[in-house]
Parts: C-alpha cells; sequence; structure tokens
C-alpha cells in the first residue's frame, strides 16, 4: 500500500510536535487498520524469518514504534494498557509483527527509565529511534575508566534487525573484578553483530536472531541497575512522568501478552469467516456447519475465553497504570497477581485455539491456512520463559499464603 493511501485508511496527518490526547486515543484505531496489510504479509514476514519491510514502513508511519517514547522527543508517552491495545490489535493479523512493535516499544519504554543524557542520546538525533532487547545478564564486563567493557552473546533478540539500540542484560563488575551488580547495558547496533540463529516452528518472523559483542566499552550513563530497577528506582530525572514510574518487571511481562490476546482474536475472526461463506460438516448432513448446535457452542466457548483472557491482561495493565499514577511502588502482592494475569491470558487464549481448530477440522492445518501459523505462533509466544504459567501459579500461590520467599527474583 502507498504511504498516502495507507495514511488515508488509517487517518493519519503530518505532525512535527507531542502527541495530542485525540491522536493517543486513536492508537488502537491506527493499529486495527493496519490489520488486513500485515495478513498480507504474514506469510512472507514467516518465509523472510524477519517481519515484512512494508510493515515496518506502515508502523513507522502510523507513530506504533513510539507509543512509549517521551513526548519530549515527539513520542507518544502514552500507558501501558495503550501499548497492550495496540499489540493485541496488531496480532489479530500478524503475530510476529505485532511481537516485534510490543517489544520494541518496551524496548523504548525502559530507555525512558535512563538518564536524560543516555535519552537524548538515543532520541535527540532521531526521534523514531528504535530499541531491541535481550535481558538475560549473558554478557560479561570488566570494569573501565567511566563504564564497562563488555562481551556476550545475548539470544531472542526479536526485531533486532530493524533496530539503531539494543538493551543487553550483563553482569556489572567492580575494580577488582568481582560482581558487584546486574545491568542493562545500552548499546548501539553498530557495535554488536547479528549471528543467524532464529530457525524456530513459530513465531518465525520475529528475526529473534542472536547479538554479539566483544569487548564494547559502554559508559556507566548506559548502564542501568537491574537491581535498583527492580525496586522502582529508576535515574531519569522526570519524576513527574508516570509511564516512567512503571514497575519494572510487571510492564515488561505485560509486553509479551498483548500479541497473544491477539492472535487467539484473529483465529476467532478467521474461523467466524470460514464459516460465514456457508461450507458443511464432512461426515453428517450439515450442509452449513453454522447450523449445528456443536459449531455454535464451541464457537461461544472459545469466543467466551478469548473474552476472559482480555479481561485478564486489561485487569493487570489498569493496575500498573495505576500504581504509576500514584507514584508509588507496586506492592509485591499486586505484581504476583500480575504474573498470574499474564499466564492466564496464555492458557486461556491457546484453550480458545485449540477449539477453533476443532471447529475448522483437519483443514486448518493446510500449509495455506493462516490458522496453523496462528497455532504455531500463539503456541511459541505464549511458552516464554516470563510466561510460564506453572511458575506463575506457584508465585502467585506463595504470595496469597504470605510465603515471602519466591522462586523468581522476576516479580
Amino acid at each position: 500500500m502507498a504511504t498516502s493511501a495507507m495514511n488515508r485508511a488509517v487517518g493519519l496527518t503530518a505532525r512535527t510536535g507531542p502527541a495530542t490526547g485525540e491522536e493517543r486515543a486513536d492508537l488502537p484505531e491506527r493499529a486495527a487498520g493496519l490489520v488486513e496489510l500485515l495478513r498480507r504479509n504474514a506469510a512472507r514476514t514467516e518465509q523472510d524469518r524477519q517481519v515484512a519491510e512494508e510493515n515496518i514502513a506502515a508502523l513507522d508511519e502510523a507513530g506504533l514504534f513510539g507509543i512509549t517514547t517521551p513526548e519530549r522527543f515527539g513520542g507518544r508517552q502514552e500507558s501501558i494498557r495503550t501499548l497492550l491495545e495496540v499489540t493485541s490489535e496488531l496480532g489479530r493479523g500478524c503475530g510476529s509483527t505485532a511481537w516485534v512493535t510490543s517489544l520494541i516499544n518496551i524496548s523504548g519504554w525502559a530507555v525512558g527509565l535512563y538518564p536524560e543524557r543516555t535519552q537524548r542520546e538515543v532520541y535527540e538525533a532521531n526521534p523514531r529511534a528504535r530499541v531491541c532487547s535481550a535481558l538475560p545478564p549473558q554478557g560479561t564486563s570488566r570494569a573501565a575508566d567511566g563504564g564497562q567493557v563488555v562481551s556476550g552473546r545475548w539470544g531472542f533478540a526479536s526485531g533486532c534487525q530493524h533496530a539503531g539500540w539494543a538493551l543487553l542484560g550483563m553482569q556489572v563488575s567492580g575494580a577488582s573484578g568481582e560482581q558487584v551488580d546486574q545491568g542493562l547495558a545500552l548499546v548501539p547496533m553498530e557495535q554488536l553483530t547479528i549471528e543467524d540463529t532464529w530457525h524456530v516452528a513459530g513465531m518465525c518472523g520475529t528475526g529473534s536472531d542472536t547479538l554479539v559483542a566483544d569487548g564494547v566499552f559502554v559508559p556507566a550513563h548506559r548502564i542501568l541497575s537491574v537491581t535498583k530497577a527492580k525496586q522502582g528506582e529508576y535515574p531519569t530525572e522526570f519524576t513527574d512522568e508516570a509511564l516512567y514510574r512503571t514497575a519494572f518487571i510487571p510492564a515488561l511481562s505485560l509486553s509479551l501478552a498483548g500479541p497473544l490476546l491477539g492472535l487467539a482474536r484473529g483465529g476467532l475472526e478467521l474461523v467466524l469467516a470460514s464459516l460465514a461463506k456457508g461450507r458443511g460438516i464432512s461426515h453428517t448432513f450439515y450442509d452449513e456447519a453454522r447450523e449445528a448446535p456443536a459449531a455454535q457452542t464451541q464457537l461461544a466457548e472459545a469466543a467466551q475465553l478469548v473474552d476472559t483472557a482480555a479481561l485478564h491482561l486489561m485487569r493487570a495493565a489498569d493496575d500498573v497504570d495505576s500504581w504509576a499514577a500514584s507514584g508509588r511502588c507496586m506492592p509485591v502482592p499486586d505484581r504476583t497477581r500480575v504474573r498470574m494475569d499474564i499466564a492466564t491470558v496464555a492458557r486461556r487464549s491457546r484453550e480458545a485455539l485449540e477449539i477453533l481448530l476443532n471447529v475448522q477440522g483437519a483443514r486448518s492445518f493446510a500449509d495455506g491456512s493462516p490458522l496453523q501459523r496462528i497455532w504455531r505462533d500463539l503456541g511459541t509466544g505464549s511458552r516464554h520463559a516470563m510466561i510460564n504459567p506453572a511458575i506463575a501459579n506457584e508465585i502467585y500461590g506463595r504470595s496469597l499464603l504470605g510465603i515471602e520467599e519466591q522462586v523468581t527474583p522476576l516479580i
């Protein structure tokens, strides 16, 4: 789609300053306006193992990579709920594109936690700069004058092909080589190498390849203390900006859930559209499957499961947004419930899709069926380690029982 035509489709106008309230309110609508484009490009995105450039250009033009960028640099500086509303819309069209959009945005949100000097390095020359991330502390370091020299390999860096910067988890070393902290190093992509390692069954188009650093110097102002961040302590000087007071782990975790809900919604839409065409049920007397009580009741159950996933997702988003607006650190029990809500999104979305596959039958798994790609994408994305429903159960159950000792520091 030509840029001008795409702009008309989603109601865009040129702007040079911060988004108005009205512009921010229509971000999910803009995302919905791109769903058909993403659907058309979904097979190509999967085949190329990275998001189609036409999608990237359309998302960029619609301002959907800047949802969490500070308004001071021309971004939207919107809520976590808005991010989830946008990515759950995009997921209807392409799970990989929604995933990359969400993770680039949450990486941009993390940049907003750094000192102003760091934010300016990223956004001042290019307000549309995109950031990817690989957060596990897989990097080693040695102390150097004014910073750290970092080396390592970081897998699963979704969207790295489309980013100019990367956030990399690392161990921060003291002068004697001892580990003194865990950090996130913000590094320009030109100082890194991308290794082609993302060969998978689902979410193929996320391009979640491996980033490699070999002795890269990172100045201290571009290293965020993860230890302090988990306690709600961020170095940004703009402490009045509610978005950048959002609880660290809940925000990172929630960014994974919007695309999952979108995939389930997209599956429901595809099956409803298929039934509307009047196909029958093989080996029965039903000439139209839509007339069969079996199809009707299964569709109702699937739709209710999708609605349940949405309700839990938005409750969690509203929780983290409300605590951020209050200026108080989100309590641990509330954070554990967020992890449980995210697990519920994964469970209910997968259950809904399983029912929809039963309604659609074996034709769902034809190579040309979008439903089998949705099934693989949802199955893969919902098994991210930060979503793990079994672990979420344990985390939440311990919290309900008042057991302070937890099974993970990522709460």
